[in-house]
């Protein structure tokens, strides 16, 4: 079959075309910013890529035209499919009936800490060599790529296990479901749940409504993976639940208690299990370790094992990756967006590096942050940082410098990323931890800023 995808460059589309392409079928595709890194791992993998939504892209002829989220009503190539009564189907669904039918799905769903727990899990199941497959929204260091089929070599067959990262964002412009109400998971996690996507979802019920979508096709013999602590899932749950559940977080289910030097011992139903030592930080992480946990022993493999598994887990690239030490200033990247996230990202930092300096660099860029959403709880997030540098390009809708006036003379906000770098080059010091937040690229910032440092 040749398929051609619409939005291919997404993290998702991406990720998909790869799935595709492994499986014996013809992959191209287009997308309106066609750049490095999904481009070169699209082109590595022989998938031709066209910059653009122009409507001639119909002369490809293809068997299915695979639409992604990001395309919607009047984008000129999806009008030409529309007018020629040419068929086509979203990502989420041609990933359901193509590549999922048949597999044993752990999907891992949440506001926050998907891809990490999704890359944990994948890990463990690889450690346990169970060889699963896995689309993950990033890139984990322990494979190197963000999607495979997973293949067992001895068996000469796939996998029957395959990780999923499950978004709750909307499927496509004729599909407004979320991605993950088309996966059918046997073992499903549930990581917490806050307000988010403002751009789709008018507020936390309408997300909750989703969430409860989810819950309902999750079979009798499956499992649900559940954050005991979170209050907005057990009002999920209240909404009818019909598969066994396990929650981790509390005495009653899954609990990791902090010993020392990255230690943690691992706890279920108050029996110890195991103790994990480990480089990641911040309590975040631990609750992403103990629902991974409980999902592989679900899928059959032992805790002493798993936990073993995490000794070795080498985190998500954007995920407080280390980019660089110069000067013994160490600068890293992170994804964090949500003003939790940000707080969390901080808290473990902090928890680590005690009272040496932490310099946080935000871009506030996803859709929900540029609607000034989450304006008032902005500053708080950025507490544990001694200094914060705030970049506002011209396309935030609302006034950043009262929102985080609170911060006094611990922030800055620039209009440029020459001044901005400029600044932070001038404020660096040895010992300075460095913390970039975007879900973006940031402008090339990273690298421009470790230029700098280095001159």
């Amino acid at each position: 079959m040749h398929i051609h995808i619409l939005g291919i460059c997404g993290t998702f589309m991406g990720g998909l075309a790869l799935l595709a392409r492994a499986s014996g079928h013809t992959v191209t595709g287009c997308d309106a910013n066609v750049y490095p890194p999904m481009s070169t791992q699209l082109r590595d993998q022989h998938i031709d890529l066209i910059e653009g939504y122009d409507a001639e892209q119909i002369k490809l002829k293809p068997d299915l035209f695979v639409i992604g989220n990001v395309v919607t009503r009047g984008n000129p190539l999806m009008e030409a499919i529309l007018d020629t009564h040419l068929p086509y189907t979203s990502g989420p669904q041609w990933l359901a009936q193509h590549l999922l039918r048949d597999r044993w799905v752990l999907a891992v769903a949440g506001t926050h800490g998907k891809t990490t727990t999704s890359a944990m899990l994948a890990w463990i199941l690889e450690y346990a060599e169970l060889s699963p497959g896995f689309l993950i929204g990033g890139v984990p260091e322990n494979f190197g790529l963000s999607a495979r089929l997973g293949y067992i070599q001895q068996e000469q067959a796939h996998s029957p296990f395959f990780v999923i990262e499950a978004d709750e964002y909307d499927t496509a412009f004729f599909d407004k479901r979320s991605k993950f109400v088309h996966y059918q998971p046997k073992t499903a996690i549930l990581n917490n749940l806050e307000f988010d996507h403002a751009d789709i979802f008018p507020d936390l019920a309408a997300i909750e409504r989703q969430f409860h979508h989810f819950v309902r096709i999750i079979p009798r013999n499956g499992l649900i993976v559940t954050n005991g602590q979170d209050a907005t899932l057990k009002h999920v749950l209240q909404q009818g639940c019909w598969t066994p559940i396990e929650q981790f977080g509390v005495e009653q289910g899954w609990q990791a208690i902090p010993q020392h030097d990255q230690i943690l011992a691992i706890y279920f139903h108050e029996k110890l299990q195991g103790t994990l030592q480990w480089e990641l930080m911040g309590e975040h992480n631990s609750m992403n370790a103990l629902a991974a946990l409980a999902a592989a022993r679900h899928a059959g493999v032992p805790t002493s094992l798993s936990i073993e598994a995490l000794t070795y887990f080498k985190n998500v690239k954007r995920r407080m990756e280390l980019r660089d030490v110069i000067n013994n200033i160490h600068i890293y990247d992170d994804f964090a967006h949500h003003p939790t996230a940000i707080q969390t990202t901080l808290t473990g930092l902090r928890e680590k590096v005690g009272p040496t300096r932490i310099v946080a660099i935000l871009e506030p860029r996803s859709n929900t942050m540029k609607l000034g959403v989450w304006q008032d709880k902005l500053a708080a997030s950025l507490q544990q940082a001694d200094y914060t540098f705030c970049y506002a390009d011209g396309q935030i809708g609302w006034d950043i410098s009262s929102a985080l006036a609170t911060l006094g003379n611990k922030i800055e906000i620039h209009h440029t990323l020459t001044s901005m770098i400029d600044a932070i080059t001038r404020l660096a010091q040895p010992g300075d931890h460095i913390v970039i937040m975007s879900n973006g690229g940031f402008g090339g910032l990273h690298d421009k800023l470790l230029a700098a440092l280095r001159e």
